[in-house]
């Protein structure tokens, strides 16, 4: 569904460095690394949204250049920060945001909006954080996307709402949609991903299944978060 080969992004003090992996139909992909490692360069390398020095990008089989518009009506983006008109009500957004998409599927948004217990006549300034990150998601998750491309979407979530969310994934996943978040909640990625993007210091550490990480790296009895952070202070298995 997605193939990065080769991506390099540099800036004075960091640099992206030939970054290349693939993410298949249907699957859960978490992508984790330390603040600074790479994580959001990487996803707005992806899509355009910061302009990386060299590499390519290829989604459904067809390169990001020459692409963009209808590669990007077939995905769906979400942040966990949103910077949509504060002042406007959801519903006046979510307006002028469908106009953007062919695939809009007002079923599916109502669903979301429901299940999110978003009210339309609200401002985004009177959410709190938790909400705000919902209402952006409400908008990835409302134009039949095949793939979700979601930049730590459970920051601000109360548990009960990341659980929540977490069983949309897999949701999704079942039906074909194929979801890569990025996150510091390892826990997270422990209970619905099912492979797992390793990023530090800017390359690509590990990229495979999530039960093959697990055998290559942790040691007995280890969660996938005590691996995580055992593997960042540089030690390996013993």
């Amino acid at each position: 569904m997605v193939k990065v080969q080769n991506l390099v992004k540099e800036y004075p003090a960091f640099r992206l460095d030939n970054v290349s992996f693939s993410l298949e139909s249907g699957k859960i992909t978490g992508f984790i690394g330390r603040n600074g490692a790479g994580k959001t360069t990487t996803i707005k390398s992806m899509l355009n949204l910061v302009h990386p020095d060299s590499g390519e990008i290829y989604y459904f089989g067809k390169p990001l250049k020459g692409n963009e518009s209808e590669i990007k009506g077939r995905i769906g983006y979400s942040t966990g920060t949103v910077n949509w008109y504060p002042r406007k009500k959801i519903r006046d957004i979510v307006a002028t945001e469908k106009l953007f998409y062919k695939n809009w599927d007002e079923e599916a948004y109502r669903k979301y909006l429901s299940l999110f217990k978003l009210d339309e006549s609200k401002t985004p300034l009177e959410l709190s954080e938790g909400m705000k990150v919902k209402c952006n998601l409400l908008l990835a998750l409302s134009h039949k996307a095949e793939l979700l491309i979601l930049d730590e979407p459970t920051s601000g979530l109360d548990p009960f709402s990341r659980d929540e969310l977490l069983d949309v994934f897999t949701s999704l996943k079942n039906q074909g949609v194929s979801v890569f978040f990025s996150t510091h909640i390892i826990s997270d990625i422990e209970k619905c991903a099912d492979d797992i993007i390793y990023i530090s210091e800017g390359r690509i550490a590990a990229a495979m299944p999530k039960n093959e990480f697990m055998s290559s790296f942790s040691n007995e009895g280890e969660s996938l978060e005590e691996t995580f952070l055992r593997l960042e202070r540089g030690v390996r298995n013993g």
